[in-house]
């Protein structure tokens, strides 16, 4: 498979206007939200809104109903998760969901590769300079390690796919505020580095200073999006969306 060909500026992921249900209770209507290459976006809304559900509608994992979703152009709604993965999305799942009866290692190892030909690949050496605890704990089976480790091991293993867009969500619930540090701090650092992002989190400073654009979901449905400049300038959205 060659690498996906899009340039900075142009969208990579183009949702339109997706219905998503579990079974016969609807949670996504007609959302829309745009990710350009190179670009950080943050999905933001209160527990329940459809958040994790648009993650799952986006790989495939609850297929959405109708609607549109594009990724590098090419119509993936429809498409079977391995096969939307394989385009170059790579997923931080809430919950993490390592291999708890794998090491750390082969957590990393287990799913890596560069299918779409990146001139710079991740390997498991730039994982360690990223995170150096996962390199101490190499060895060590997912199961005993922290909730911090597990997050960092989740998105070394995304990280490990090559991916052209990452989706973290829930990227820091839960976990210790010198954890959550290190978490932004790895964010910011990708973003520098021109990797696009999807990231969900709670977290309205931080994502207000490294994210570029911002939507907002309520019971399903975008009811806002712009910048970060913007998102700071309306504190009372804030509190009507975000509960803040």
């Amino acid at each position: 498979m060659s690498e996906t060909k899009v340039a900075d500026g142009e969208n990579l992921l183009e949702v339109d206007a997706i219905e998503t249900c579990y079974g016969l209770s609807q949670v996504l209507f007609g959302l829309s939200l745009q990710i350009k290459a190179g670009e950080m976006v943050a999905l933001m809304g209160r527990n329940g809104m459809g958040k994790t559900t648009t993650v799952r509608s986006i790989m495939g994992l609850t297929p959405a109903r109708a609607g549109a979703i594009r990724f590098a152009g090419e119509q993936v709604r429809g498409l079977p998760s391995y096969r939307i993965a394989k385009l170059g999305i790579g997923l931080v799942p809430e919950g993490r969901q390592i291999f708890p009866n794998l090491t750390v290692r082969e957590n990393l190892v287990a799913a890596s590769g560069n299918r779409l030909g990146s001139r710079d690949p991740w390997t498991l050496e730039k994982i360690h300079a990223l995170f150096p605890r996962l390199a101490e704990r190499g060895s060590n089976m997912g199961v005993t390690l922290s909730g911090g480790e597990q997050q960092m091991l989740a998105i070394g293993r995304a990280l490990m796919t090559n991916p052209k867009l990452l989706i973290l969500d829930e990227a820091t619930e839960g976990l210790a505020p010198l954890i959550r540090d290190e978490i932004w701090s790895c964010l910011s650092m990708l973003k520098a580095q021109g990797q696009s992002v999807l990231v969900i989190d709670k977290n309205v400073g931080n994502l207000s200073r490294i994210a570029d654009r911002h939507y907002i979901i309520e019971r399903g449905r975008t009811v806002w999006s712009g910048t970060s400049e913007q998102l700071i300038a309306e504190p009372d959205l804030q509190h009507r969306y975000l509960g803040i």
